[in-house]
């Protein structure tokens, strides 16, 4: 049956990958990989021979209307990231749209996504959160993280090891050196690490032991007054 499935893969540790997810991968006439390189070690791993095809950030508005004709012609089809669930900060959305469009089923396994489990030790409440993602490099940026500073929800964002410190002292500026922050670091991964404190003890923190690995932010809402 024609159906496009969006398949979560493990952020680190490849025990994460659900039964389910194996067997669907198993079981399709094609995977959209965002790196095939990257994926092939993992389909290897889990004995998955399902054909590769490139999908990412770069190729997806020429890739979609192929990938779409495919389905469109009886093709079973699941869409796998580098680590983590497709769409979230990763290629998805146009090809998950242009689908419904076309009426051809969508279905979303669930699994690892690195924002929830950083959400759910950070310590912070997470009855009522917003996800970032990402913050613009230059254009926007200032602007983005006003209104985060602003925002009275939990706030979690992704950041590179290279940004940490100057995103740090930008919400220092913004949010006062008390404001309280989270930031978990290769999650499910043998270095996996967990700081809790101040944006000022955060930053004495990293400046002390750089900053390496992929970080989740998760920054407290400001205090109502």
């Amino acid at each position: 049956m024609t159906k496009l499935y969006l398949i979560p893969t493990p952020i680190g540790n490849l025990k994460d990958i659900t039964l389910r997810a194996i067997e669907v991968l198993q079981s399709v006439d094609v995977i959209l990989a965002e790196d095939t390189r990257t994926s092939g070690k993992l389909m290897k791993h889990f004995d998955i021979t399902a054909p590769l095809q490139s999908h990412h950030m770069h190729n997806e508005h020429s890739t979609v209307p192929r990938i779409i004709t495919q389905l469109k012609n009886g093709k079973t089809i699941a869409l796998i990231s580098d680590a983590g669930t497709p769409a979230i900060s990763d290629p998805g959305y146009l090809l998950v749209r242009e689908a419904i469009l076309h009426e051809i089923p969508v279905e979303c396994l669930p699994g690892a996504t690195a924002f929830v489990p950083a959400l759910v030790q950070s310590g912070l409440p997470n009855d009522r959160f917003i996800f970032e993602a990402f913050l613009p490099p230059k254009k926007g940026r200032q602007t983005r993280m006003e209104k985060i500073a602003e925002e009275e929800r939990t706030v979690i964002l992704y950041e590179s090891p290279h940004k940490l410190l100057k995103t740090l002292n930008q919400f220092k500026e913004l949010c006062g050196e008390s404001r309280q922050i989270s930031i978990s670091r290769e999650l499910t991964k043998l270095h996996e690490e967990t700081f809790r404190g101040s944006l000022q003890e955060a930053i004495l923190y990293f400046e002390q032991k750089a900053p390496k690995g992929e970080f989740v932010l998760c920054l407290s809402g400001k205090p109502k007054k």
